[in-house]
């Protein structure tokens, strides 16, 4: 498979080349990310369409469902293709009401990292990212001994490469203070701009930043100038955020999910529409 049709071209996390393009698996699990999907043939098919259309970095975590997608994910794709690497995360379960509550003391993240390797069928997990804050986003305080958990078991082999998500730029610091991470996974979009600084140190030291909710909070009433720019190109406002996004940083990586192939395909193309600079000027405005 050829990823050269994808937006963005490739990044480097570690040792593990990935497209930029990447694909988030959340949306495949049921209603509020719980139980099974409705379509559950659907679900494996957007799967493989991925893989086929040369994606090679798929986002997950085994709280999805929980365990929903990474099961969908194995069922579709084991044996994993050499080239495909998949990110999870631990540090937040599920409750019965649908909630994320934390679960980062030492013994429930190493039964995350064990549910994850079983319910993805590997011996080693890619990259694991710890969850920090809250659902009302990243909350201070320190990681040291969630973070310095998941470096023993890097270092027992089960996990490949660290990142963490939902982080302040204080607690990226002092995860690097602990050992080395290879991306920051935060809230992130035209419309939301506070991470613009800590993107930047991060191309500098080599660390991909991946956003999450990527198109959250755009409508034609919250964004005239999204919608200006949108009509102007004649494309969807949410494929000109995806493509802003890949221009905003050379180490921003994509994870938009969906649970429809063609969707799916629509995302593909969209990011790769070509922006101006006047349109960039513009887009900037959005978030400053």
């Amino acid at each position: 498979m050829s990823s050269v049709s994808l937006p963005g071209g490739t990044w480097t996390l570690g040792d593990l080349t990935v497209t930029r393009f990447g694909y988030g698996a959340m949306q495949l699990a049921g209603p509020w990310v719980m139980g099974p999907p409705a379509d559950h043939d659907g679900a494996l098919a957007v799967l493989r369409s991925a893989v086929e259309l040369g994606i090679t970095h798929i986002d997950t975590a085994d709280a999805y469902g929980p365990h929903i997608t990474n099961q969908l994910i194995r069922e579709a794709l084991h044996p994993y293709p050499g080239s495909l690497h998949i990110a999870t995360k631990v540090g937040a379960t599920r409750d019965q009401q649908g909630g994320w509550p934390p679960a980062r003391d030492p013994q429930s993240l190493r039964r995350a990292v064990q549910n994850n390797l079983e319910t993805l069928g590997v011996e080693t997990l890619d990259l694991v990212n710890l969850r920090l804050g809250n659902a009302e986003g990243p909350q201070p305080g320190s990681l040291a001994e969630a973070f310095q958990t998941l470096v023993e078991l890097q270092q027992q082999g089960l996990i490949r490469h660290l990142g963490v998500s939902n982080a302040t730029a204080e607690q990226v610091t002092q995860a690097q203070t602990i050992a080395p991470i290879v991306c920051v996974q935060n809230m992130y979009n035209l419309a939301h701009r506070h991470d613009d600084e800590l993107i930047d140190v991060l191309a500098g030291q080599g660390i991909a930043y991946v956003p999450f909710f990527p198109l959250g909070g755009f409508s034609p009433l919250q964004s005239s100038a999204l919608s200006s720019v949108a009509e102007r190109l004649d494309a969807a406002p949410m494929s000109v955020a995806l493509a802003w996004l890949l221009r905003r940083s050379p180490n921003i990586l994509l994870i938009p999910g969906t649970s429809s192939t063609a969707h799916l395909h629509e995302n593909v193309a969209g990011a790769g529409i070509t922006l101006s600079d006047e349109d960039i000027a513009e887009l900037d405005k959005i978030g400053r």
